[in-house]
């Protein structure tokens, strides 16, 4: 949730900024720690925002086109009544692999993939993590449960992890802060130049209610059915750097809402811009938050696929000098809460005059427009994955057929096995 340049991908492995994803599988190129970015290099600021340093250009340091780096949260829970156990760190321990790591609350945990050249590879590094995972978590009698938001669980209940970035949520954010029992997957896609940042982002931004709908996997929140599909949507856009990023121009515009933001005193560093798709200067890529934690592989491998094949097209279009005609912004934000609404129900507004289309009909089409580049990018099996969610159901419906049949018990125990299969 929150650990995008401070621990996300560690070592973002950089490779030729060339090279193209068509053809056969791209070999992998030297690996190198990057260097801190330009606002962590900043005094710490003063407590008035006249006094504020105003930071020098920001740098950008370019990845190998459409590598792919993935990052799963999911909440540690007692394995007999499925609620959530600030077990954490007791968990990492036994664990003890650096891939693993803590995140906001001490009852939830991080899996953080190496970099990959394919979708595949990246869902399957993360299989073998989950497998790692719930071992540990068994013998330590505790289990691991992926979805949006806990079904059940108090967030009065929950505990903050020991960390001042963690702090400074719950200065700025009071108790929407502390209601923050969310989880999400968030990928990092690398870009190989500065000057497609942006348009990507803007581009993206039209294809995130998609991403969202698929996902979407939070119904229930403390114990309620709150009538989304994706309450963790809702939850987290209440954060005052939260939701949809603004309609950037170019770079230039990037770099000067963010230092206007820092000399303002709305953020004191990048990490605090939490916007549902933004740019990761240090690691090269574009990240991609929007979706909700995935409760299976499956799920998390259809999310992937799609995200990554998305990006991929764009950065395509973009090289060919045909960036999209983009959607006004008001636009934008009504898709994205008809998804966090409806899930795989919404239907879309995919222009300016009102036509509607199914989001299930848009996923389709998405499939089937993708399946070129799912080939270049190694993500043919996991864009299949895509059209099962689909024909199934996606995760918040389930949750509700579960809880018809059996109340939140039967929840909790499907979101359980969900996890393990």
């Amino acid at each position: 949730m929150f650990s995008w340049l401070h621990r996300g991908l560690r070592t973002w492995v950089m490779r030729d900024p060339q090279s193209s994803v068509s053809g056969a599988r791209r070999s992998r190129g030297s690996g190198r720690v990057l260097d801190p970015p330009f606002w962590h290099t900043l005094a710490r600021p003063a407590r008035h925002p006249a006094a504020r340093p105003y930071p020098r250009a920001m740098e950008f340091a370019p990845s190998a086109r459409s590598t792919l780096g993935v990052e799963w949260e999911l909440a540690v829970v007692d394995p007999a009544t499925g609620e959530m156990v600030p077990r954490a760190e007791e968990l990492l321990r036994a664990i003890g692999d650096r891939r693993f790591d803590h995140e906001f609350l001490t009852s939830m945990i991080e899996l953080i993939t190496g970099v990959h050249d394919t979708t595949d590879d990246a869902v399957d590094e993360l299989r073998r993590m989950r497998d790692t995972a719930v071992e540990a978590a068994g013998r330590i009698g505790a289990a691991l449960v992926g979805t949006g938001t806990h079904p059940t669980s108090q967030w009065r209940d929950q505990r903050q992890g020991d960390d001042p970035r963690y702090r400074r949520v719950i200065e700025k954010a009071g108790d929407w802060g502390r209601r923050l029992v969310i989880f999400g997957v968030h990928n990092h896609v690398g870009v190989e130049q500065r000057d497609k940042v942006v348009p990507l982002l803007r581009t993206m931004l039209d294809r995130l209610p998609l991403i969202l709908a698929l996902s979407a996997s939070s119904p229930f929140w403390q114990g309620a059915d709150t009538g989304y599909a994706s309450h963790r949507t809702m939850l987290f856009q209440q954060l005052p750097t939260g939701g949809l990023p603004p309609m950037l121009e170019d770079w230039a515009e990037y770099e000067r809402t963010l230092a206007d933001m820092l000399r303002a005193g709305v953020i004191d560093d990048l990490a605090e811009l939490r916007w549902d798709v933004r740019p990761s200067p240090t690691l090269g890529t574009l990240e991609v938050r929007i979706a909700d934690g995935a409760p299976s592989i499956d799920d998390l491998a259809a999310v992937t696929a799609l995200t990554h094949c998305l990006v991929e097209e764009a950065s395509r279009a973009l090289d060919a000098g045909h960036e999209p005609a983009h959607l006004p912004s008001w636009l934008v934000r009504e898709n994205k809460l008809r998804s966090a609404r409806d899930g795989l129900d919404a239907t879309a507004i995919v222009d300016a005059d009102g036509t509607l289309q199914p989001v299930r009909d848009a996923l389709g089409d998405a499939v089937e427009r993708l399946a070129p580049i799912a080939a270049d990018l190694g993500a043919t099996r996991s864009l299949a994955a895509v059209t099962r969610v689909v024909e199934r159901g996606g995760s918040a419906a389930l949750q509700r057929a579960a809880f018809a049949r059996g109340g939140h018990r039967a929840v909790l125990d499907e979101l359980l096995e969900q996890l393990r299969a």
